[in-house]
Parts: C-alpha cells; structure tokens; sequence
C-alpha cells in the first residue's frame, strides 16, 4: 500500500507540472460531445499518469478510457480510476481550483486516493490503513515521499468552529441542490456556505472545514473516487442522496454516479426527497 501511494502521489504531483506549463499561457480550448472543455492539459496529465501506473500492473480506468467494456472491467479485483484534470471549467476560468485526481478501488470501493491541487500546491491523499493527511507546499516533497508523509497534517484538522458548514459547486449549483440546502438552514441556526470547484469540495469535508456537501446534480466515478477515499479514511462517508445508509460504489457498469452527500462522521443526512 505504502509503495502504491508513492506512486500515485508523484505521479499527481509531476502530472499537475504539466498542467501549469498550459495553464500559464494563453491555451486552446477544444470541445467535447457534451460542450465540456477539453485541454491540452488533459491530455497531457493523463499520459504522465499513466507512465507511473503503468508499473503497478493494475488495470486504469479514466475519462479517456470510457469505453473499456464492462464484460472487462467486472472482472477487475482492483483498479486505478484517473480524473486527470478535475475542474476543467474552474481551470479554463483560470481560478485555480482543479485537481489531478488517482484512487485506488478494490471491489468496487476506494481503499486509496490522492488529490492534488497544482496551483495551490496543496495535496490531500487518505488510504485505509494510515488514515487521511494534507500537506501545503508538496511539489518540493516530490522526490522524498517519508519527508512528505512526515510534515502532512492529520485529518480531520482540530477545528472549534461555531458553524454548520455547507459545500457548494461553484459550478454546478442545481435548484434541487439548493433547496437540500434551504432545508438543512431550517435545522440549523448557524450557516456557512463553501464554495468551491472540482474535488476540493469533498476534501473540504475530510479536513473539517465543512460537514456535509450535498450534490445533486451528474458526476462520473472519476470525479469522486479520489475525493471519496480521502473522506472515507478520514472517517466520513459518500452515500446515495435517495439512500442514506447505501454508500456510492464504483467501477459500476453505468459509470455515472448517482446523487449524493458527503458527510462526516455520524452525522444524519437528510433524505433527498426526490
């Protein structure tokens, strides 16, 4: 495990490099079939990935490889899932908040992830023996993995806020989503609304800073699966907006996730209604 989350993080850390070689000139944006963006920056993050994982010998699931046909797939014990630019819309918008995301799924739930943020040079990464950590400033960190490991943080960070804290996309805030939200404002009498792009949301969560990120809206197993080990070996939880005790699983024959809401801890999450 410890060998397979050096990979994952230097691979996030060197693919995220490459991200910022495009993300700091003036780059071409093309389209894909559902109008999302999609950069040279994808492209060129996903090859970097791939050369680490590659000597793992376990099978990689990402958004460029979609079409792997579910007879195959099922019969992955274990496989990577590979989101290698997260927030393609916050990046083209050039506010900084995307993210390399590689998880690590053994029967369909995520035992490993690591989320790298590279121009806020922040790393979340979590893993079901040791727990879930962030580090600032982990780029300098990419060729000493105990160096890394020794100065990241513990999560949940100690935090004596006063507030129930809400995640919110900055880009994809759905009507139903915000009326999860008008709902648990009647339930509490102190509100903090986060907003944030890509899987930072759910790290948010893991680290303390908000309790709960509803999200109904669509989301693919590459976006979360990363975001989600974290939060998970940080003690919260991922699961289905319409059934509160079902966690969200993955490498599923339709790799659309359903609606869903983080939490952490025990916290009750409220059923959807839709």
């Amino acid at each position: 495990m410890n060998k397979l989350l050096s990979i994952a993080i230097s691979a996030s850390i060197k693919a995220g490099m490459e991200i910022l070689k495009i993300y700091n000139t003036d780059f071409e944006v093309e389209y894909k079939k559902d109008e999302s963006p999609l950069t040279l920056a994808d492209r060129n993050a996903h090859d970097v990935i791939m050369t680490f994982l590659k000597e793992t010998n376990i099978p990689v699931l990402s958004e460029e490889g979609r079409t792997i046909p579910f007879d195959e797939r099922k019969n992955w014990e274990k496989l990577w899932i590979v989101d290698p630019l997260d927030g393609t819309k916050e990046f083209v918008k050039k506010n900084d908040e995307f993210t390399v995301n590689i998880a690590l799924i053994k029967n369909c739930k995520p035992i490993m992830g690591v989320v790298y943020a590279p121009v806020l040079d922040e790393l979340y990464y979590g893993d079901s023996e040791s727990g879930s950590f962030k580090i600032n400033n982990a780029s300098k960190y990419i060729y000493n993995f105990q160096e890394l490991k020794n100065n990241a943080q513990k999560l949940p960070l100690e935090n004596s806020k006063q507030y129930m804290g809400i995640v919110a996309s900055r880009s994809h805030l759905t009507q139903e989503t915000a009326d999860y939200i008008d709902r648990l404002k009647k339930e509490h009498s102190i509100i903090k609304l986060i907003s944030k792009g890509s899987s930072l949301k759910i790290c948010m969560v893991a680290e303390g800073v908000a309790d709960i990120y509803p999200r109904f809206a669509p989301t693919m197993e590459w976006d979360t699966a990363a975001g989600h080990a974290v939060v998970l070996c940080a003690g919260g939880r991922i699961v289905q907006a319409n059934s509160p005790e079902d966690e969200v699983v993955y490498n599923k024959e339709d790799l659309l996730n359903p609606w869903f809401v983080v939490r952490l801890g025990v916290m009750e999450v409220l059923d959807s209604g839709f």
